[in-house]
């Protein structure tokens, strides 16, 4: 147990830690002179079963509450002396409201120079000391008369100290480590050695830490815990750590780093917190106030940002945000205190809530509703009260890691509320989100499918904004291919469809298709007219006829093989066929663009074109004024189903890309994407 003194100057505090523990906790030159504590002081007494009590001694002088307060971190039990010539002073009501909201709510008070005081004035003293700590967390502590000077309630004070350890649950080592360094120094023969309170989890000796919000890394050689060398330091214990690395020297680690596991590396400079200000305080918070934030070990410059509509009362409680000077190393539920600017009073303090605050609609309803799920103390049940609200997801690396949970705690939170995990994101969302995002996106594709029977899906981007709750896109990504994997979605390049949707012609394309389908097959199909010359030949939009021929491209009826120039699939097909039965009975199987041409009977001009298309999908090889078929290539294009050629194709198996078969799941329809003229760069020459 590590217990902290707390108390007005010149109260004893030192003098009764001294006749505790034999230790004179003023170490430096100053405080002997000067009589008074001007920083912290430590000191240890061993228990009766072996264990060790730890004393962190404050100064009591006004001036030096900010040391106060670096030493206040971690402590479990406070030590509250009160004068009996002077009773209840400035700097006591400080310090206990300082204890109160750090929320230490067990402690002790020793009545100090007990001697000076007789019966009536001690009874008067108690009186008024219970109505000092009324409304505290140290509310009907008990008080204890001692006198350093006759010994009188010494041993008494320290049996109740051994008691209070005995009685104190001790603290989980499970999360993931942190001391706050209140000193540094260097050793002769050992080098930089670090000493703080462990906050949360436990150090071993070889274990790699990092200094935050530095970010310089250690390992640790070597540990005392509570003035004892050891192998391990856990929770609750005062430790120094041996410390070495590049960069690690006495002056680049100081008072208010926090030394912890490496993944919790991830300072903060904007933080939500709610805020209660101390009743005596004679203005309330407003708008962009200056402080000093006061956590652990350190103290920064910040602002406040009230978060609701008013200026905080004094007395009142209030979410607020914290914007920092400097980043600090913080976890989400440690507390905090404010004090104004000239160091002079304490204002209020309270808990962090959120470590990654967002600089803009921080006062939303949905926002005020997320910081009421992080006000939850309890890990698992602050997890389920986020799932449960806007956005819909947690990043369960992030939630984790601002809270200071190992692996195993945050994997059990995970199992217990059955959290669905995204792929190989960090995203979790509640099952109940999950099963209504798929049936959401399912409801989307659907109605996109009947208003949209022509289109091969909905792309990307536009369904994942469709949806709530709207994941970012690696996750939205990862959740498609879960689906897909599950069969519950198909996709299509970019296009997001259901499995069993068929891309249809809406009933004026398929009309105006059944007038374009005789102009470019038949006799004319080895030369059908360009874009431009069949919607003047129709009277037709020439936009309209070029959109419903890239419709029917991607549903696999047509090719473009030029610009503005289609053809069936099952000419190109064809024409393929026709290809391999020139090369077939040619010299090594190689023939000119003029033997196709007279072949198809359509021009030097459209053969070439012919040509170069097939060469851009590797169904041709040319060299030179030459070319030869490419076995491997020639099921690309395979005729379709209802559309037989007049010759059988020859080569052996080759990419499926093409096939009726292939991607749709389906026997006999056409895949999803034709082949187009940009579909490869062109050729770097030209027939000739």
């Amino acid at each position: 147990m590590i217990i902290g003194t707390a108390g007005h100057i010149d109260h004893g505090k030192t003098s009764l830690v001294r006749a505790l523990t034999g230790v004179d906790t003023d170490r430096l030159k100053e405080e002997k002179a000067r009589g008074i504590s001007i920083d912290l002081g430590f000191a240890y007494l061993p228990m009766p079963d072996g264990a060790v009590l730890g004393f962190v001694d404050v100064p009591g002088h006004e001036k030096f509450v900010h040391n106060m307060l670096a030493g206040a971190t971690g402590i479990e039990f406070v030590l509250l002396a009160i004068a009996a010539d002077d009773g209840v002073m400035p700097q006591t009501k400080e310090h206990l409201a300082i204890v109160d909201l750090l929320g230490i709510a067990n402690g002790v008070v020793a009545l100090t120079k007990a001697d000076l005081a007789g019966p009536e004035r001690r009874a008067e003293l108690k009186a008024e000391i219970a109505n000092a700590l009324a409304g505290t967390g140290l509310a009907g502590a008990e008080i204890v008369p001692v006198s350093v000077v006759t010994g009188e309630g010494i041993d008494d004070l320290r049996a109740r100290l051994f008691a209070a350890a005995g009685t104190l649950r001790p603290h989980a080592a499970q999360g993931r480590f942190r001391l706050a360094v209140d000193r540094c120094f260097t050793l002769a023969g050992t080098g930089t050695v670090v000493t703080g309170t462990v906050l949360s989890g436990a150090v071993a000796v070889g274990d790699r830490v990092t200094v935050s919000p530095s970010g310089l890394a250690a390992r640790v050689r070597s540990i005392h815990a509570q003035n004892r060398p050891t192998e391990r330091g856990e929770a609750g214990e005062r430790c120094a750590l041996n410390l070495a690395g590049d960069g690690i020297t006495k002056d680049a680690v100081r008072r208010g780093d926090v030394v912890l596991d490496p993944d919790l590396h991830a300072p903060s400079e904007r933080i939500d917190a709610k805020l209660r200000v101390l009743a005596g305080e004679a203005k309330p918070i407003t708008q962009w106030m200056p402080v000093r934030l006061h956590h652990a070990a350190t103290d920064v410059a910040a602002r406040v940002v009230l978060l609701g509509d008013t200026p905080v009362a004094p007395g009142a409680e209030a979410y607020v945000q914290l914007v920092l000077d400097h980043p600090i190393a913080a976890a989400s539920g440690d507390r905090f205190v404010l004090r104004d600017t000239t160091a002079q009073r304490t204002i209020g303090g309270g808990r962090f809530l959120d470590l990654r605050a967002p600089a803009r609609k921080r006062r939303t309803p949905e926002r005020l509703a997320q910081l009421d799920a992080h006000a939850v103390a309890d890990a698992g049940l602050a997890l389920t009260a986020l799932l449960d609200r806007a956005p819909g997801y947690v990043d369960l690396a992030a939630f984790a890691r601002d809270r200071a949970l190992s692996i195993a705690e945050a994997d059990a939170l995970v199992e217990r509320d059955a959290v669905i995990r995204i792929g190989a994101t960090t995203l979790g969302l509640a099952p109940a989100t999950w099963l209504r995002l798929k049936r959401s996106l399912a409801a989307v594709l659907d109605a996109f499918h009947a208003g949209n029977p022509d289109l091969p899906g909905i792309g990307l981007e536009r369904l994942r904004l469709q949806l709530e709750p709207r994941l970012p896109a690696p996750a939205f990504s990862a959740m498609l291919q879960a689906l897909v994997r599950a069969g519950e979605v198909s996709l299509d390049g970019a296009w997001v469809r259901l499995p069993d949707h068929e891309v249809k012609l809406t009933p004026p394309d398929e009309k105006l298709w059944s007038r374009i389908q005789p102009l470019i097959g038949a006799a004319e199909r080895f030369r059908p007219p360009r874009v431009r010359d069949i919607a003047g030949v129709l009277t037709a939009p020439e936009a309209v006829v070029r959109r419903l021929f890239k419709l029917l491209s991607r549903m696999g009826k047509v090719d473009e093989v030029a610009h503005d120039h289609f053809f069936l699939r099952g000419t190109v097909a064809e024409m393929a066929a026709i290809a391999c039965d020139i090369a077939a009975g040619a010299p090594k199987g190689e023939f000119t663009a003029a033997q196709l041409r007279d072949r198809l009977d359509n021009g030097r001009k459209v053969a070439i074109q012919i040509l170069e298309f097939f060469d851009r999908h590797g169904v041709t090889l040319r060299r030179g004024d030459l070319r030869r078929t490419n076995k491997h290539r020639l099921d690309l294009f395979r005729p379709l189903a209802d559309e037989p050629t007049t010759k059988p194709m020859s080569g052996g198996e080759a990419s499926p890309v093409g096939r009726p078969d292939f991607k749709s799941g389906r026997g006999r329809e056409p895949v999803l994407g034709g082949f187009d003229s940009h579909s490869l760069p062109p050729p770097s020459r030209s027939a000739s």
